[in-house]
């Protein structure tokens, strides 16, 4: 389970518009003052206090028949909606309340007698006052300040403005909230996770096919080391028949995304596989601020519907909605992507008890128009495509039960899921190159039922006179996986003919059923070890075991396990003058496609036209280990600043291939560092700017050959890493009815080969929103992509590739265009809501 949703539910309000976001964060009582500061607008809701807390206690005597007083929090702010339990001495419950919004109390009608009266609020530690109830008069109004409870804080959460000093265990964790999403211009569904500072998104083939993502000097392919959630539920899929740890963002709604957090670095006990780079969480919604439809159309064909609605249903809340979207895109061969989504969620309780059953579908068709050599772009425009039956369809219906516990000493979360996925995808990325006469088609099925489980409970303490929180947690994970690879020509399976060696290339190059089984146990460590100073220490254990049944080699058939651990330390220095330090390292992994743990005949295929090729079995969990320093400040004012140094070693970037079914490897281990700089600046009431820098580096350790243009000796660069990235943006905030945002996304130059004699060039975008709330039902907005139409690419590769029958064989770079300027408008009605 993901750390911000097993460890810290909390709820987080939003005074201007009734959206209430839950956060999960870690605050200690010695921070009390600084964090109830920040979140004295943001106190809603109360409750009874958890009848096994133990609340600090103090006496006052009192006469009179009526009891009042004023609950605030330690630097005096006061508390809207505290809970006040007025008990009698043998225990019964005389009088409950609420404070009101100015913190104030009354409660009435009280017979002379002894009882005690029990304030409670979430995120703050219960207090009981004994009182003594006469027949003198009326007594002096009462003044209770509650301290901040070491379980969790309560801050007002619409961006990045908020502050995470004394909260946040890196320079480089974070929390976007959905007021930011809403004011971000988004092309496609992926593109929520560009609010993570220094990550790119881009897509090489149809609208359907999972996202391409950046990050820290990685080419991430479709998800390997950077672990992605949606409401603790992992998207990743292990032993993806197109790439290990495929991680498909089209099955988001944005709009139902309440917030992301985020963060970046092996540093994290709850994060386990593919965490190396980084993880995200999107927190759908339990609840909405209003109900909406909302309709789009927008240039090549675009055309969009999403609704949403929630209502009281019994003691809980019903939520529902869905999507519908159609898109041709710029392409000579249309995309015609169509997808279908839905969500149901039922939900009770609140941020300290509660639980939600959640139902989501996603069903998506497309075609596809691959990456092109740029010799072929003459012949088939910028835009073409050189296979126009490449494509594909997928599925994905899940559900998911989540339940959850906090009281004064102890908090519990569990979530369990289990879903269903499928996917068939054609693609072509060398044309003729292997089959001149009837091309390199081939097709990748991957359908597969998973069920997983995580817990976590967490204990709170002292050690020496210091607040220690200690959380346990399990993860277990299954998937029960039909995956193959087949050679095919217009989308029908054949048997091919190796241009080289005149080999039979069978139809059915790789096919397997087995199961996945991930387990994995952790321990966290959080100790508040002086004012200043605090440190998080976790362990975790991971063990990986496949079960493969091959259907096209019986040789490759078997078993195979890994159990690995990762140490865990984060030391977190101040604040001083609203600045934190920090210092962290710590080892994780990604786990290799369990089809290769047990290869041991090279599967025939262009690249292996050779039948019974011995193969040697690769490792199940690839080892990586990082460090990172830091700094977090508010020093300027308005400004939410943070710079971070970090490195990453991988023990190996081998993979198994899912578009050949054999198996690839650098020649030696790979180092990754660089620099990162993220800042938000609000200083006016309307305005914000944002501006975020990284620059990474990466290289293997010894020379690769492997990666090299054609009589090159080889070089060190990792292929495909990006090195610039820059993302700024401007937005203006509901200011006289209007908003808007102009957003820059720039990346690159990056070396396509390890000797770096190919490169790509720099890709510029520069996108705008801008919008107008007609009244408090209607609005409007209208995004522009690629305001100066600039012919940059997604992305870019460098291979060798034929692009007709009689064509040359030729090593070069491949490409897959940014779509050109394009316009798009919104109508939003919203009516309703909670």
């Amino acid at each position: 389970m993901h750390r911000w949703l097993a460890r810290r539910p909390v709820g987080l309000s939003v005074s201007n518009t009734k959206r209430v976001i839950v956060l999960s964060l870690f605050c200690l009582t010695e921070l009390a003052p600084r964090a109830a500061a920040q979140s004295n607008a943001a106190q809603s809701g109360g409750q009874a206090p958890d009848p096994q807390s133990r609340p600090a206690v103090t006496s006052e005597k009192h006469s009179g028949l009526q009891l009042s007083g004023t609950v605030v929090d330690a630097s005096g702010a006061v508390l809207e909606g505290a809970s006040v339990m007025m008990r009698s001495a043998n225990g019964t419950v005389e009088k409950l309340t609420q404070s009101d919004s100015q913190g104030f109390f009354r409660i009435s009608g009280i017979p002379p007698g002894d009882y005690r009266l029990i304030v409670s609020n979430p995120g703050f530690q219960t207090k009981e006052v004994h009182v003594t109830i006469g027949t003198a008069g009326e007594p002096t109004p009462l003044r209770i300040a509650l301290a901040v409870s070491i379980v969790s804080t309560t801050v007002e959460v619409q961006g990045r403005e908020d502050s995470l000093i004394g909260i946040a265990e890196s320079a480089t964790q974070g929390t976007v909230g959905y007021k930011q999403l809403d004011d971000r211009p988004i092309m496609r569904s992926g593109e929520v996770l560009e609010t993570v500072p220094g990550m790119i998104i881009t897509q090489h083939a149809g609208g359907g096919k999972a996202n391409q993502y950046y990050l820290r000097g990685f080419n991430l392919d479709h998800g390997t080391d950077f672990a992605t959630f949606i409401n603790g539920m992992p998207l990743n899929l292990p032993s993806h028949a197109h790439g290990e740890g495929y991680s498909d963002m089209n099955i988001i709604i944005p709009e139902f995304v309440q917030r992301l957090n985020y963060e970046k670095g092996p540093y994290y006990a709850d994060i386990g596989n593919y965490g190396s780079v980084g993880s995200a969480n999107l927190q759908y919604f339990k609840t909405l601020p209003q109900n909406f439809a909302q309709a789009e159309i927008g240039m090549y064909t675009y055309a969009r519907g999403v609704f949403g609605v929630s209502q009281n249903l019994g003691s809980g809340n019903l939520m529902y909605g869905g999507e519908a979207y159609y898109d041709d895109g710029p392409w000579t061969h249309p995309d015609a992507y169509r997808k279908f989504s839905g969500l149901l969620t039922y939900s009770r309780g609140d941020a300290s008890r509660g639980l939600s059953l959640t139902a989501m579908g996603y069903y998506g068709k497309w075609n596809s128009s691959d990456q092109i050599p740029v010799n072929a772009a003459p012949d088939v425009g910028f835009y073409g495509t050189l296979n126009p039956t490449d494509g594909g369809d997928s599925q994905r219906y899940s559900l998911q039960g989540e339940w959850h516990r906090q009281g004064a000493n102890s908090a519990t979360a569990v979530t369990a899921y289990g879903f269903y996925y499928y996917l068939d995808l054609f693609s072509d990325f060398t044309y003729y190159l292997t089959d001149p006469v009837q091309g390199d088609q081939f097709e990748q099925q991957d359908h597969r039922w998973v069920t997983g489980i995580a817990a976590a409970h967490t204990i709170y303490s002292q050690w020496f006179g210091r607040r220690v929180e200690n959380t346990f947690g399990v993860q277990v994970r299954n998937d029960w996986i039909h995956n193959g690879l087949f050679q095919t020509q217009d989308r029908q399976r054949i048997d091919k003919i190796d241009s080289e060696t005149g080999n039979t290339l069978p139809a059915t190059t790789q096919e397997d059923r087995f199961t996945d089984t991930q387990f994995g146990l952790y321990w966290q460590n959080q100790a508040q070890w002086t004012e200043k100073f605090r440190s998080v220490f976790g362990l975790r254990g991971d063990l990986q075991y496949f079960d493969v049944t091959s259907l096209a080699e019986p040789a490759n058939s078997g078993t195979a396990s890994k159990w690995l651990p990762s140490p865990k330390l984060s030391l977190i220095f101040g604040p001083w003058a609203k600045t934190e330090f920090y210092v962290q390292g710590g080892f994780s992994f990604h786990s290799n496609d369990g089809r290769g743990t047990t290869q041991t005949i090279t599967p025939i295929s262009g690249e292996n036209p050779y039948p019974n090729t011995p193969s040697v079995p690769i490792p199940a969990l690839i080892p990586t280990k990082g460090a990172e320093v830091g700094i977090r400040t508010l020093v300027v004012p308005h400004l939410q600043s943070t710079f971070s140094l970090w490195y990453l070693h991988s023990a190996s970037e081998l993979q198994q291939s899912g578009d050949t079914g054999g198996t690839t490897a650098s020649a030696s281990p790979s180092n990754r560092y660089g620099v990162e700089w993220a800042n938000y600046y609000t200083p006016f009431e309307h305005v914000a700017f944002d501006f975020d820098f990284a620059y990474s580096k990466a290289l293997f350790t010894e020379i690769d050959p492997d990666d090299a243009a054609p009589d090159s000796p080889g070089g060190r660069y990792v292929p495909e890493a990006v090195g610039l990235v820059i993302s700024a943006g401007a937005t203006v905030q509901n200011y006289k009815n209007f908003w808007g945002s102009l957003r820059l996304r720039a990346f690159g130059p990056r070396n396509l080969t390890s000797d770096a004699i190919y490169q790509s060039s720099s890709t510029f975008l520069l996108n705008a929103e801008v919008g107008y709330h007609f009244n408090d039902k209607w609005r409007f907005m209208a995004q522009f992509f690629n305001l100066l139409d600039r012919r940059d690419s997604d992305i870019d590769y460098a291979y060798l590739s034929r692009i007709s029958p009689g064509a040359a064989a030729e090593f070069t770079r491949v490409f897959h265009p940014v779509e050109p300027f394009q316009v798009r408008f919104t109508l939003v009605r919203t009516f309703g809501g909670k």
